[in-house]
């Protein structure tokens, strides 16, 4: 009678996860790949161009303060062929050249604080702009995270079914041989065909989801993944408890902050559209010079200087419809910020219970592989001796892939769990997870463009 056997030492899935993300001295590290998403990564990058476009916002309601000169040009030729019936003489001027050149400088001195306010908008708008690409950070960072660990999880995965998959080939040809001594049934060989069958097919399933995730890799970190690393979870930049890590979620969150900076830039629209309501208060300077514009006028010259006060009486209601309108809007920004302090803080709840729930289901999982792992020994022992059939040794050999597959699926939400929190909280950052990279700082560019009164160059922002 043969004895089924099974490779010695059958390792736990946590250290099969560890072996698939050996370490050798090339190893790609998970805070390699985080360094390599925030400087690389596209939609982010996007993000970024997004708030520099936000800025010039600002430069344009400082233009309200600033003086509009036009300057104008003409000229050309004229004839002129008069009679003077008083006198009865004839007067015919031959072709002329009349020339003009001027220059207007307009200064708005009041507006009812429409300049003010507006600026004072664009600059809340800038703010908001700020805790959008924060926002898009902390996605870019936990998606990041989230498919380092896919991948390490779905390599992990793939390196069970393949084990398994030469088990149960094993397994057939052992049961194959037990046939032909007489000691097993057609039955029996029937069961390990089709256990072998679906053991390769869950490896092709595997291989198909490692495929995918290796595409997602590229698209999200910017490169192939290789060798990878063992990641840990970031449960030291966590607070220790969750009233904690709502409190500090309210204040932080970049979807409340964001929210909180709409509220500044609706109630500033507000009084924008009641300066409509106040007198307008402009002051135009004007200089003017002509050349030859008839015969007897050789060259002319003006300035001026015009104070001018415009008094809105009625221009059809809009005025008032815009005012409304605004108040509307402010009042719906302000339920708004309600809801998303109420979803920042569900968020909170849900990954907080989900980490909780990773550290027991590990310990489970664990504890699952072991006892899994020491019947399929026994089983196949007592197989030996009739006391089992071989269905009964299939059976314990899937057990025993599914409690590895399920520890690593938990070592993979453990670890993205702790992301999520950090990220729900509003402190996933390069700054917290101390990247070795130089932090973007959207207030460069804002400072190279505020002040500029003239160009078209657009600075980089760096």
């Amino acid at each position: 009678m043969q004895r089924v056997t099974v490779p010695s030492g059958a390792v736990t899935a946590v250290l099969l996860f560890i072996q698939i993300a050996a370490t050798p001295a090339r190893a790609d590290t998970m805070e390699a790949a985080l360094l390599r998403a925030y400087q690389n990564n596209p939609q982010l990058n996007a993000q970024r161009a997004t708030v520099r476009a936000i800025d010039e916002n600002v430069p344009q309601a400082l233009s309200g303060y600033r003086p509009k000169v036009v300057m104008t040009a003409s000229g050309g030729g004229q004839y002129t062929n008069q009679l003077a019936t008083s006198a009865g003489k004839k007067i015919e001027e031959g072709p002329q050249g009349p020339h003009a050149a001027g220059l207007t400088v307009t200064q708005t001195l009041f507006n009812g604080n429409q300049t003010a306010n507006k600026t004072r908008a664009a600059e809340s708008q800038v703010l908001g702009a700020r805790e959008g690409l924060r926002l898009m950070e902390q996605s870019v960072l936990l998606a990041a995270a989230t498919i380092y660990m896919d991948y390490l999880r779905d390599a992990a995965i793939l390196e069970v079914q393949r084990s398994n998959t030469r088990v149960l080939e094993e397994t057939l040809k052992q049961t194959r041989q037990r046939y032909s001594a007489g000691l097993v049934t057609p039955t029996d060989v029937a069961q390990s065909e089709a256990q072998l069958a679906a053991g390769r097919t869950q490896e092709l399933a595997a291989e198909a989801t490692l495929t995918t995730t290796r595409a997602n890799f590229r698209r999200i970190i910017g490169n192939e993944p290789g060798q990878l690393a063992p990641a840990s979870p970031v449960d030291r930049y966590l607070p220790e408890t969750l009233q904690t890590a709502v409190d500090l979620g309210l204040r932080e969150n970049p979807n409340v902050t964001a929210a909180m900076f709409g509220i500044d830039v609706n109630f500033l629209t507000v009084k924008v559209n009641e300066g409509a309501l106040f007198p307008t208060v402009t002051l135009a300077a004007n200089v003017q010079k002509n050349w030859q514009q008839t015969i007897t006028s050789i060259r002319q010259f003006a300035a001026s200087a015009v104070a001018q006060v415009s008094v809105p009486i009625y221009q059809g209601g809009a005025e008032y419809s815009l005012i409304r309108q605004s108040k509307e809007t402010l009042d719906q920004q302000r339920l708004n910020l309600e809801q998303v302090r109420d979803q920042a803080r569900a968020d909170l709840v849900t990954a907080w219970g989900q980490l909780l729930a990773g550290k027991a289901q590990i310990a489970s999982s664990q504890s699952q592989v072991e006892a899994s792992e020491i019947a399929l020994l026994g089983t196949r022992k007592e197989a030996t001796v009739g006391q089992r059939t071989v269905l009964d040794v299939l059976n314990a050999q899937q057990a025993v892939v599914n409690a590895r597959v399920a520890l690593v699926t938990a070592e993979h939400d453990r670890v993205v769990a702790s992301y999520a929190v950090l990220s729900t909280i509003g402190r996933l950052s390069p700054q917290v997870l101390r990247l070795a990279t130089p932090v973007y700082d959207p207030g460069v560019h804002y400072h190279q463009v505020r002040n500029n009164w003239f160009g078209v160059r657009a600075p980089d922002g760096r």
